[in-house]
């Protein structure tokens, strides 16, 4: 547990703004105690620096009033869903306030006639999917995560998903957001219309902010209709680069899936041995594919899959014929990062993103930084759209955590080298912003930084997250 050292001054402005708060919001929504507050002292990445106050809002008011103070005493804040967050981007780096905002968890509104969500930032991913598919609707970005992260947090990291080849990632259903501003005033950007030209489009500029500019406390999404069938096919290759390959030939076929995932030979090593799959050992790559629409488009593009697939030196193929083969399918991707663990008892897991006909060199450019080097490499993820989830495993051995910080250093510079990004889902936070000058030309860096000082500048809002300098 690290403690960020104040100063006698900062101790005592942050004793005033506890008083203040209690008087204020309220003392049954703050938390003072170092037991509880242990408990928002990390997320996914496992830093843990010790918050000094806890807010628990209800709603807007509680969230402004809160800002105004912390605005007053130059006071952190950090905005924090459910904490699943890969990047750091919910740690207290600098002590401070953190917002619990799992509370405001009311889903407002569904508008079937509108094709329209309003949410609290609290709502849980798949409890808003779950809902909306009660109407025949969709709400598409689907992260691992689904199950318990939260809207707020969703767009607050542009969160991408599964789902992102065909559907895209947060941003492409974000309509409108009510946010609080560092100074405890409220906004409102965008609208219900599906479709708005108007003005600059501040809605995207906040999606993606990981809270460094503000808080969502409203959300509306847009729905689209719900596909009637889905249907899962597995292909198995005993080359890494044929799996690669029969992506490329699927979509060459004019035809875009729900997904297109894929696991190299580390991966369903690791899955293999943790969940005891029926994968044979000679299974060196998998691809995993959804597809989705009526029963006729689902029947004309299964076949070509598995042509696609075979063409490429696939040696078997497996279609899931009922929800339970389907789940079994499925279940293997969801086990890859507890996995993981069973190979090494750290990893660093990148979510680099290159262009869909860089694949294949991107892989192996990782390849050969890693040859010879005593240290683990999985890659898996949404092969359809070129994003790869890069882990990088090392034990408790000296120097191993050195070694591979080096590896992903060296990696992120060949991503951008191939025209790629650093992310492409799981944003910046302060995991990786020492990558973000690798990717972003320094004068489009003072822009975004220029943002940021208008926006916060008074610099209380997750501070320590996106930029070094």
């Amino acid at each position: 547990m690290k403690f960020f050292q104040k100063t006698k001054k900062e101790v005592n402005k942050h004793q005033k703004a506890l008083s203040e708060l209690i008087r204020v919001v309220g003392e049954e929504r703050i938390l003072s105690a170092i037991e509880d507050r242990i408990c928002y002292s990390y997320d996914a990445t496992r830093q843990k620096v010790l918050p000094d106050i806890v807010v628990r809002p209800a709603d807007t008011n509680d969230v402004s009033n809160t800002l105004k103070i912390a605005s007053k005493y130059k006071v952190p804040i950090y905005a924090r869903g459910a904490g699943s967050g890969l990047t750091g981007g919910a740690v207290p780096l600098m002590g401070g306030i953190v917002f619990d905002l799992k509370n405001m968890n009311r889903i407002i509104e569904i508008s079937p006639d509108d094709f329209t969500a309003t949410v609290e930032p609290g709502v849980v991913t798949k409890e808003l999917q779950d809902e909306v598919a009660k109407f025949d609707l969709f709400y598409p970005p689907d992260p691992s995560s689904a199950a318990f992260s939260t809207i707020g947090g969703n767009v607050a990291e542009c969160a991408g998903g599964i789902t992102g080849l065909k559907y895209g990632v947060t941003r492409d259903y974000i309509l409108s957001l009510e946010i609080v501003l560092p100074d405890g005033s409220v906004i409102n950007t965008g609208g219900k219309a599906l479709r708005s030209t108007t003005g600059y489009d501040l809605t995207r500029l906040f999606t993606g902010s990981e809270g460094t500019l503000g808080v969502f406390t409203k959300i509306t999404v847009k729905l689209i209709p719900k596909p009637e069938k889905i249907l899962t096919v597995a292909a198995y290759f005993s080359e890494r680069d044929d799996a690669v390959d029969a992506a490329d030939l699927i979509i060459d076929n004019n035809i875009l899936p729900r997904t297109l995932e894929f696991l190299d030979q580390m991966t369903i090593n690791a899955v293999r041995g943790y969940t005891g799959a029926d994968i044979g050992e000679d299974v060196k790559a998998l691809l995993l594919i959804d597809i989705d629409g009526t029963e006729g488009s689902i029947s004309h593009e299964v076949p070509i899959i598995e042509n696609a697939c075979r063409e490429s030196n696939a040696f078997r193929t497996k279609v899931a014929e009922t929800a339970e083969e389907r789940d079994a399918i499925w279940a293997t991707r969801r086990s890859i990062s507890p996995a993981l663990y069973n190979i090494a008892p750290h990893k660093i897991n990148e979510d680099i993103c290159v262009p869909r006909s860089k694949i294949k060199e991107m892989l192996q450019r990782v390849d050969r930084i890693k040859t010879d080097q005593p240290i683990y490499i999985a890659n898996f993820g949404h092969i359809g759209d070129g994003n790869i989830h890069v882990n990088t495993m090392y034990s408790d051995d000296p120097g191993q955590e050195e070694l591979a910080e080096s590896i992903v250093n060296k990696v992120m510079k060949e991503v951008v080298k191939l025209g790629g990004s650093i992310s492409g889902e799981h944003g910046i936070g302060n995991k990786k912003s020492q990558f973000m000058e690798l990717e972003i030309p320094s004068h489009e860096y003072e822009i975004m930084k220029k943002f940021k000082s208008y926006f916060d500048p008074k610099g209380i809002m997750n501070p320590g997250k996106m930029f070094i300098r």
